[in-house]
């Protein structure tokens, strides 16, 4: 294996595995939050809804670490596969092109924090309901 066929395999498992974790967590959360649209409905015990939003925030936390992880390891190949890429012609600098017209909201990691974000706040938002007495 020569080394750029390392970077790139290196590069291309962790994306697909970013994907896939984001793809998981999505699939989670649905599940999560359903259960408490069922309780809610259900008009089961309160303390089962702050398990609940515990699980909500606890999932929010550990994919967020999962996804800072994986970010990390995706961005060990970056400057190797713009190195790779240099001797290409411009239109196949394909790094360089999405770095000069990469904007601070079309991103992967802003999408995927927005929704980690959302699902910590509906989490904490279902734990103060189960607290408060109605």
């Amino acid at each position: 294996m020569d080394k750029n066929q390392l970077v790139w395999d290196h590069f291309k498992f962790n994306a697909e595995q970013r994907l896939k974790g984001f793809n998981f967590f999505v699939l989670l959360s649905i599940f999560a939050d359903g259960g408490v649209f069922a309780a809610l409905e259900k008009g089961l015990n309160p303390k089962l809804l702050i398990l609940l939003g515990l699980f909500i925030i606890l999932l929010s936390i550990v994919f967020w670490l999962v996804d800072s992880r994986s970010r990390q390891l995706i961005n060990l190949t970056i400057p190797a596969l713009k190195e790779m890429e240099s001797s290409f012609p411009s239109k196949f600098k394909l790094f360089a092109i999405d770095a000069a017209h990469q904007g601070p909201i079309i991103r992967y990691t802003f999408a995927i924090r927005a929704l980690l974000v959302a699902q910590l706040l509906f989490g904490l938002g279902i734990v103060l309901y189960g607290y408060c007495p109605w």
